[in-house]
């Protein structure tokens, strides 16, 4: 049986490798997974040996999944052809969360006259889940289960044809995301998800964009001050990342 990265120290839970998945769509899939839930630091240089090394696999899957991920935006290639996670500036994060509350507005209010009772449901069980993680100090699965709740309610439009979009910035913001949870319980005080769905039970459009626009902002609140994101930005902020033989493993020539 193929090893997977959960042997590593990690918790990939959703990256198994199915029996009829090629290794080139499951290196992705684990590498991609590992970016949007934080699992990997600003400035990381990422290898071709490193990654297939530490998945099992050749190095053709392991090269095929950077590019994959350069080209979508989550690494970053540099002027050496080393590839590495990018940092974010103060004014790249302003940027992506104005795009993220456009286009997810945009997206809840589409979604809102499809959402049935079933996906309410769901919806309320994604929040509890990721109110669990959050209180047991999760970050990786608060921002799963935070993801997770977003994108149930976005898909309930039958062709959510921004998700891709979305979730494009979601790999971007991946590790702040983490460092925007190191600290989260001093300033969200309000739970912006009850609010969505609220909105969404009453058929609230306007008061559905305010909760989603809150909750983006709010989500990012801890990571917007200028002296964090520099920290950040010089890898010295306290991310409290996972440590590993995966995530050594990456960074071995």
């Amino acid at each position: 049986m193929t090893k997977t990265v959960n042997q590593y120290g990690i918790n990939f839970s959703a990256i198994e490798r199915s029996d009829t998945e090629t290794a080139q769509e499951w290196v992705y899939r684990a590498l991609r997974y590992a970016v949007m839930s934080g699992q990997v630091q600003p400035g990381m240089a990422l290898t071709i040996r490193g990654i297939a090394n530490m998945l099992c696999v050749s190095a053709m899957p392991a090269r095929e999944a950077l590019w994959r991920l350069t080209s979508e935006g989550a690494l970053h290639l540099k002027a050496n052809r080393r590839v590495e996670v990018p940092t974010m500036s103060p004014a790249k994060l302003s940027e992506v969360l104005q795009l993220r509350i456009l286009l997810e507005t945009h997206a809840a209010e589409r979604a809102l006259p499809y959402v049935t009772e079933e996906i309410l449901s769901q919806m309320a069980i994604l929040n509890e889940l990721q109110n669990e993680a959050l209180r047991r100090q999760d970050p990786e699965q608060t921002i799963i289960q935070n993801q997770a709740f977003h994108r149930c309610l976005y898909e309930a439009h039958p062709n959510p044809v921004s998700m891709p979009l979305i979730e494009g910035l979601w790999l971007q913001l991946g590790p702040l995301h983490r460092l925007a949870l190191s600290n989260m319980e001093d300033h969200y005080f309000t739970d912006r998800h009850v609010e969505v769905i609220k909105a969404v039970e009453t058929q609230n459009p306007f008061g559905l964009k305010v909760a989603i626009e809150s909750d983006i902002r709010e989500g990012a609140g801890y990571a917007t001050q200028t002296e964090l994101l520099e920290q950040y930005a010089r890898g010295e902020a306290p991310l409290d990342l996972p440590e590993g033989e995966f995530v050594e493993g990456l960074l071995k020539q």
